[in-house]
C-alpha cells in the first residue's frame, strides 16, 4: 500500500468524502439556547444545567405532531401485525441508537419474563411475543462497549448484520439514526427491502435537507417502501451530541409505538380485563406524551435542578483530582452504559478497558452490578446471550471493507465482550486512585428495595463497595426517601408501562445532564461544541474539522489537514496517550500556538 501523506489525505476527504460532510444537518449546529454552556458550567452549576434541560423543551411539539401523523400509525399498524402473525420487529442502530435498540429490545423481553411470572395462564401465547423483538446494533453486542472504528461507515456492514439477523419477509424493520445518515444503519434497510419485510425509518433531521445532501439517505427517504418518521427538533444541547436531544425522542416514538402495537396485539387475543392486568390500558401515545412534558417539569423543579448541580460538582471533583467512578445498578446496568461509552468519543476521557488489559488508561468511570458474575451480568443486561460477530479476513474483504480490517479483524465476540468485567469480581484498579467512589444507581421502586431489611442488593453492594473511599447513592424515585447522608434523591413521578419507558426516560436524562456537565465543568467542552471529540469514522472526522475551524479560526482546508497531520503524528504515540487525546483538541491547541508565535505573542 502506497502511504499518503496528510495533505493528500486531507484533500482526499474534502473532495471525495461530501457525503459525509454534514454542517448543513441541523443536529450538527450550535443550539442558541446553549452557546456559553462551558462558561456558566464554570460559574453558576444549576443554571447550567436548566439550559441544558431547556433544549428537551423542542421536543413536546414535535411529539404531538408525530403521534397524529400517518407514518406514527403505519408504524404502529405494521408492528401490530408482525407481532398478531408471528414475525419479528428488529430494532437497528448505530452508537447511542445501538445501544437505545438493544434497550428496546431487552425492556420487551424482560416485560414478557415478568408478565409470565405474575400470570402464568397466558403462557401459550405469551412465549412467543417474548422472542419477538430483535436488536441489531453496527458491530454487535461487543459495541456496547465501545463503538468499532469505521464499522458505521460501510453500508455493506449493516446489510449483512441483518441478514445474519435472519430478517424475513413477515418482519419489521426499525431502523434508527439519530442523524439520519448512518451508514451501517441504511444498509439494514436495504437487507430489509431485499427480502420483502416491512421498513420504518426514524431520524431527527428535516427529510427535504438530508435528501438534498446526502445521496445514501435520500435513497431510501424517497424509496415508497419505507415508512419515515422525520422526528428532527433542531440542535443539541452540545453541538452534533445526538445521544441526547435526538436518542431521546427515537427512545420516546419507538417506545410508545411498542407499546401501543402490544396493546392492540393483547387486546384481540384477550380482553379488555387482561389489559388492565397487564397494565396496558394506561399507555396510550397520548398519555405517553402528556407523562413526558409532567417528567421533563418535574426534572426542572429547584429542588431537583439543586441536587443535580450538587452531585455534578461531586463527580466533576473526582475526575479533576485524577479519580474514578463506579456506578453499581441493577435493572438500570443498560442505561448506564449507554451514557457512560459515549462519554469516551464525545469527551475524549479512557473508553472501558478489558480486565487483562494493564497498559491501557483506566476508564474515569465504570459500570458493575454487585449481584451476577460477569458472564451472569451481560446476559442478564440483554435478557439473553449476546450476540457477537466473528467476521474473518474474507468476510471483510467479500464487503470491500478497509484494508486494516481486512489484515487485522477487530476481535467483536463473545469472549472478547466477557474480558470486560461488568460482574461482582473484585476490581482493585477501580480504588486504585484517590479519591474514588462506588455510587448506587437506583431507579423507581429500586431504592425502597435496597433499603428495605433483607435487601440481597443491599448487602451485595456493600460488599462489593467496602474497599471503595466514599460509598454513595443517587436515586431518581418517585417515593419520598428519608434524608441520608451520602444520597443524592431526584423525585419525579414514574407511570408504570410496559416497558419501563419513564423509567428509562428519567434514567438517561439524568445521565445525560450529569455527564455533560461534570465533564464540561473540568474543560471538556467549549461554548457548547465537543472541545475533546474523537476522530474515528468519517462523520467524526468531518465534525472534528468544523470544530478546528470554530476554535481555531482557519478555512476548512486548513483545518482538515491539520487534523490529519496530527492523526499521523498520533500513530507514533503510546497507546495510552493516544487513548486520552483528542486529536481535534490537539489540532486546536497546535494552530493557536503557531498563531501566536507568528503575531508574536506569548504562547
Amino acid at each position: 500500500m502506497i502511504r499518503r501523506s496528510p495533505v493528500e489525505k486531507a484533500r482526499e476527504f474534502i473532495q471525495h468524502e461530501t457525503q459525509f460532510h454534514l454542517g448543513c444537518l441541523p443536529t450538527e449546529q450550535s443550539h442558541p439556547k446553549t452557546r456559553t454552556l462551558s462558561q456558566k458550567l464554570q460559574s453558576d452549576p444549576a443554571t447550567a444545567i436548566l439550559m441544558i434541560q431547556s433544549v428537551d423543551d423542542d421536543l413536546p411539539p414535535v411529539l404531538a405532531r408525530v403521534i397524529r401523523s400517518t407514518a406514527f400509525e403505519k408504524l404502529v399498524s405494521d408492528m401490530t401485525r408482525v407481532l398478531r402473525h408471528g414475525g419479528r420487529i428488529h430494532f437497528s442502530g448505530c452508537g447511542a441508537t445501538g445501544r437505545l435498540a438493544i434497550l428496546l429490545d431487552a425492556a420487551a423481553r424482560r416485560y414478557w419474563r415478568k408478565t409470565l411470572l405474575v400470570h402464568p395462564e397466558i403462557a401459550d401465547w405469551a412465549t412467543s411475543l417474548a422472542d419477538q423483538t430483535n436488536a441489531v446494533m453496527t458491530g454487535g453486542d461487543f459495541a456496547l462497549i465501545r463503538s468499532v472504528e469505521s464499522f458505521e461507515d460501510y453500508l455493506e456492514f449493516g446489510r449483512r448484520q441483518m441478514q445474519e439477523a435472519g430478517v424475513r419477509k413477515d418482519d419489521l424493520v426499525v431502523a434508527i439514526s439519530e442523524g439520519g445518515e448512518t451508514s451501517s444503519v441504511i444498509g439494514t434497510i436495504h437487507a430489509a427491502l431485499d427480502c420483502g419485510a416491512a421498513v420504518s425509518f426514524l431520524f431527527n433531521n428535516p427529510a427535504d435537507i438530508l435528501s438534498r445532501h446526502v445521496e445514501r439517505s435520500e435513497k431510501v427517504i424517497s424509496d415508497s417502501r419505507v415508512n419515515v418518521l422525520d422526528l428532527s427538533t433542531g440542535p443539541m444541547a452540545v453541538a452534533g451530541s445526538t445521544r441526547m436531544q435526538a436518542t431521546t425522542m427515537e427512545l420516546l416514538v419507538a417506545g410508545m409505538a411498542w407499546e401501543a402495537a402490544i396493546t392492540n396485539v393483547v387486546r384481540e387475543i384477550g380482553s379488555d380485563a387482561l389489559t388492565r392486568k397487564l397494565n396496558l390500558d394506561s399507555c396510550s401515545p397520548n398519555e405517553t406524551a402528556r407523562n413526558f412534558d409532567r417528567l421533563l417539569n418535574e426534572l426542572r423543579a429547584d429542588e431537583n435542578v439543586r441536587t443535580l448541580a450538587d452531585y455534578v460538582q461531586f463527580e466533576s471533583e473526582i475526575y479533576a483530582s485524577g479519580g474514578l467512578i463506579t456506578y453499581f445498578a441493577d435493572s438500570y446496568l443498560l442505561d448506564i452504559f449507554t451514557d457512560t461509552t459515549e462519554r469516551a468519543p464525545t469527551f475524549k476521557t479512557p473508553p472501558f478497558r478489558p480486565a487483562d488489559d494493564g497498559n491501557a488508561p483506566l476508564p474515569w468511570s465504570f459500570v458493575k452490578t454487585p449481584l451476577r458474575t460477569t458472564q451472569a451480568a451481560w446476559q442478564e443486561l440483554l435478557a439473553q446471550e449476546p450476540r457477537c460477530l466473528t467476521w474473518t479476513s474474507s468476510d471483510y474483504q467479500a464487503m470491500n471493507g478497509p484494508d486494516a480490517m481486512i489484515v487485522n479483524p477487530p476481535r467483536l465476540d463473545r469472549a472478547a465482550l466477557y474480558r470486560y468485567e461488568i460482574g461482582n469480581e473484585p476490581d482493585e484498579t477501580r480504588w486504585s486512585r484517590t479519591p474514588n467512589a462506588a455510587v448506587a444507581f437506583l431507579v423507581g421502586q429500586e431504592p425502597g428495595q435496597y433499603k428495605s431489611a433483607n435487601s440481597s442488593w443491599s448487602d451485595a453492594f456493600y460488599k462489593s463497595a467496602q474497599y471503595f473511599e466514599s460509598r454513595k447513592n443517587l436515586w431518581i424515585t418517585d417515593k419520598a426517601m428519608a434524608a441520608e447522608a451520602g444520597t443524592w434523591s431526584i423525585r419525579v413521578h414514574l407511570p408504570e408501562t410496559p416497558l419501563d419507558l419513564f423509567g428509562h426516560l428519567a434514567a438517561k436524562l439524568v445521565l445525560n445532564t450529569i455527564s455533560t456537565a461534570a465533564l464540561g465543568r473540568i474543560g471538556r467542552l467549549s461554548g457548547n461544541w465537543m472541545a475533546h471529540v474523537e476522530a474515528s469514522n468519517k462523520k467524526l472526522i468531518d465534525r472534528s474539522t468544523r470544530l478546528i475551524v470554530e476554535l481555531a479560526h482557519v478555512d476548512y482546508e486548513t483545518a482538515c489537514i491539520t487534523l490529519f497531520e496530527t492523526l499521523q503524528d498520533m500513530e507514533s504515540w503510546p497507546e495510552a496517550r493516544k487513548k486520552i487525546t483528542s486529536p481535534a483538541a490537539w489540532s486546536v491547541a497546535k494552530l493557536q500556538s503557531e498563531a501566536c508565535t507568528k503575531s508574536g505573542k506569548e504562547v
